[in-house]
């Protein structure tokens, strides 16, 4: 198995499984319900962009996609927030994710700036 710790498109791809196991937790709440469509899209598209900027042939494709993972990133942030603070009971896990959320989405900022920068 690849260190994930050091490989972006692995750690995004886990975060994708960890999010997954999360949800399978959840009560099938209306609520939840209309919010876990959008987690999802928002969360599968991370990764698909993340393989999509994996084989782009230019710079500006490059940091375009990264940018779109950034995006669907903070986006599946609120998601998981909203539905850990509509759900107490997985509250706990919810945190863990938003961590390591967060520190994907601080990561791709990283990659962006350095490709901007050259480096």
């Amino acid at each position: 198995m690849i260190e994930s710790k050091h490989n972006i498109h692995e750690r995004i791809y886990q975060f994708i499984l960890r999010v997954f196991c999360f949800i399978s937790k959840l009560p099938k709440t209306f609520t939840n319900q209309q919010i876990l469509g959008q987690l999802i899209r928002s969360v599968t598209s991370m990764g698909a962009n993340d393989q999509e900027a994996n084989g782009t042939f230019t710079k500006a494709d490059f940091i375009h996609c990264y940018t779109t993972v950034r995006k669907e990133g903070n986006e599946s942030l609120f998601w998981i927030r909203l539905l850990g603070d509509c759900n107490p009971v997985l509250l706990d896990e919810a945190k863990v994710l938003l961590k390591e959320g967060d520190e994907i989405v601080r990561i791709v900022t990283a990659i962006i700036f350095n490709t901007k920068k050259g480096k």
